[in-house]
């Protein structure tokens, strides 16, 4: 499907599901229209999933490079106003990225309620990641960029496995597998540290906890590498799971 001369900064999308014409030509005008006023040199892939009735709802997802950076937008919601949903969190994306926003609204209003409780849903997606080595200040860096809920990574000053997730009074919260002393300089960082060390769970023990206790993910450990595990929601409803790549198969 093409699209116009000013939305050349977007790919022709990826189309999967039953989703009117006009409304995908509205969503990539969207997005142009968001990449442009970044006034940075900017490009764009997006794909859009709906089911096989028309009219039901969309989920938006856009893969952007900004500069050297990459950016990562995800966003459910009616097929009338999909294409307002994603260009609006993509130029939030984008000021963040760029330096011109740092503030956080949480909870988010363009996030689908994920945190429900359900009946026990299978884990349909193990995602096997070499994990970032780093800081609190450089994972948050990567959700943000990565528009995630909550990122899986090793403390670097503890040598632990850490999450940070989208919580709290400032927006983020800080876990790790064992300690819970703060960072240093945590009053500098845009978070507040967990009390609590990550429970010691297997994989069906924390899907019952996310699944019974309406969560949209749980960090946790499991006992037979010792190693962190992230299990989150789907937007289907199903669980996925972020193994390090050295717990498993890669």
């Amino acid at each position: 499907m093409g699209v116009s001369d000013d939305s050349s900064a977007v790919q022709d999308p990826v189309v999967r599901g039953a989703i009117e014409e006009q409304v995908v030509d509205h969503t990539v005008r969207s997005i142009a229209r968001a990449l442009a006023d970044c006034r940075a040199e900017a490009s764009a892939r997006v794909r859009l999933t709906s089911g096989e009735c028309a009219g039901g709802p969309v989920l938006a997802e856009v893969n952007a490079r900004v500069g050297d950076a990459t950016v990562r937008v995800q966003v459910g919601g009616p097929c009338g106003r999909i294409a307002e949903l994603t260009a609006d969190r993509l130029a939030g994306q984008l000021r963040r990225v760029t330096g011109a926003d740092t503030d956080r609204i949480w909870p988010d209003p363009y996030r689908p309620a994920l945190a429900v409780v359900t009946d026990p849903r299978p884990i349909v997606r193990r995602k096997h990641c070499a994990l970032l080595r780093g800081g609190p200040s450089v994972a948050v860096r990567t959700m943000d960029a990565m528009d995630y809920d909550a990122h899986l990574y090793v403390d670097a000053e503890t040598g632990e496995d850490a999450a940070v997730y989208r919580a709290g009074p400032r927006g983020v919260r800080m876990g790790r597998q064992h300690r819970v002393d703060p960072p240093p300089a945590l009053h500098a960082l845009p978070l507040t540290m967990n009390p609590r060390p990550a429970p010691l769970f297997t994989e069906d023990e924390a899907a019952d906890r996310l699944c019974r206790y309406g969560l949209p993910f749980v960090f946790f450990t499991d006992p037979t590498d010792r190693r962190g595990r992230l299990l989150y929601r789907r937007y289907d409803g199903d669980l996925g799971l972020v193994v390090p790549r050295e717990a498993g198969v890669s």
